[in-house]
């Protein structure tokens, strides 16, 4: 389980909000400005970035291109030549690719590299958008012909809460009005100047609305245009980087842990894999064990706060007892005690999440990451967390089928 450390040198995200269609914007160009934000951010040159790594679902479906990688070396002349290559594993193909920059790095391949996630998705109507995802399951046997198709999926979740422990439609509810009220302290999230349901009988009205099985629309992530880079550097470097800016090592915040573990494609075989085990998604919960033992935590109480899945309100639902909040099926007690709020004692998603920020399908996993870098670089601004130093994260692909956990601090 011994891993080099692999150090952050900084992260952007785009605007969640915008749509690059109707800014008349090629995904190529939001790419660009991303990058070099992140460069900036990172203080370094186009000429020092060694590899480049881009996790992106489905863009040969939503903008009918694929070659991603390439599209890299669109950003500056410097990039001319660098080796680049394009991940999939859906909603979690942006921690994909960050495990595969993170591999490059321990193995001694390249000293620097960056990172992008990306996913254009307003191109398309919404029955299309949701025909198109449902490629991330087994599209002929659970997707093929039905209308939302993941709404259902990760309703069917809830149900096998039901099923097992009780769920109470309340508790969902908390948790999408957490996520939507901690977006509203994040400029880049793309419901920050959405009306608040709690006094606008219209939108409570809109959220209300019933979408497949318990799933309402309030229980939903965005359909987001969306780009994340991240700057990731060898131990080697990050000293060199530091002493230039008269900076100690240690305080430069890096990967601490990490898991990844895939369970089966269908959503059936999953659930059926998981009778008898204490956890709904045993294999999540092995990926996030993983992530603490390598970062040597002993629980989750050893962080500050969590950046979790939650496309859907039963995904955050499940996240609460996997991350080991409460017992499982207990996650209700943490909602009821106000536990995963701004200000409990772990909050969950103080960015907003994907509810709140926006889910960019390939770009989701490699923001999570840049917000828990803020998080422990203290410039997360209005969502920013008091003292924080340890953040985790967990990023899901499909209806649970990859899961990947990372532990960031300093």
């Amino acid at each position: 389980m011994n891993q080099s450390p692999v150090f952050i040198l900084g992260g952007a995200q785009s605007d969640f909000a915008r749509n690059w269609n109707r800014e008349g914007k090629h995904f190529a160009d939001i790419m660009r400005e991303t990058v070099i934000a992140a460069l900036e951010a990172s203080k370094l040159e186009p000429k020092e970035i060694q590899s480049a790594h881009v996790g992106n679902f489905a863009a040969e479906l939503y903008a009918h291109q694929g070659q991603l990688g390439a599209f890299f070396l669109e950003v500056d002349p410097a990039f001319a030549g660098l080796a680049t290559n394009r991940h999939e594993a859906a909603c979690a193909s942006g921690s994909i690719a960050i495990l595969a920059a993170s591999a490059e790095i321990e193995a001694g391949r390249y000293d620097v590299t960056a990172v992008v996630g990306m996913e254009q998705m307003k191109t398309v109507d919404t029955a299309t958008g949701g025909d198109f995802l449902g490629t991330a399951g087994w599209y002929e046997r659970e997707c093929k012909g039905k209308d939302y198709p993941f709404p259902r999926l990760f309703g069917r979740l809830g149900d096998e809460y039901d099923k097992r422990f009780g769920l109470k439609p309340e508790h969902l509810a908390r948790i999408s009005s957490v996520n939507y009220s901690n977006a509203r302290r994040n400029p880049l999230a793309q419901t920050r100047n959405w009306p608040d349901a709690e006094s606008d009988p219209q939108q409570r009205s809109k959220l209300n609305q019933p979408l497949a099985g318990r799933i309402r629309v309030g229980d939903c992530s965005q359909v987001t245009d969306g780009c994340a880079v991240l700057v990731l550097a060898s131990e080697n470097y990050a000293a060199s980087y530091a002493k230039l800016r008269a900076r100690k090592l240690e305080s430069l915040p890096r990967i601490l842990g990490w898991g990844h573990h895939t369970a089966y494609l269908e959503f059936d075989k999953k659930i059926a894999e998981s009778r008898g085990d204490s956890y709904v998604l045993p294999h999540t919960r092995r990926a996030i064990v993983d992530a603490f033992e390598r970062a040597h935590i002993n629980s989750v109480w050893e962080l500050d706060g969590i950046e979790t899945h939650d496309c859907f309100t039963t995904s955050e639902y499940m996240a609460i007892d996997h991350f080991g909040l409460t017992k499982p099926g207990e996650s209700w007690r943490a909602i009821e005690e106000g536990t995963i709020e701004m200000g409990g004692k772990m909050p969950i998603n103080p960015s907003g999440g994907l509810i709140g920020v926006g889910h960019p399908v390939g770009a989701t996993g490699v923001r999570q990451m840049v917000d828990c870098y803020r998080q422990v670089t203290a410039s997360a601004g209005g969502y920013q967390l008091d003292g924080a130093k340890r953040f985790a994260m967990l990023n899901l692909g499909g209806s649970g089928t990859t899961s990947c956990a990372f532990v960031i601090g300093v």
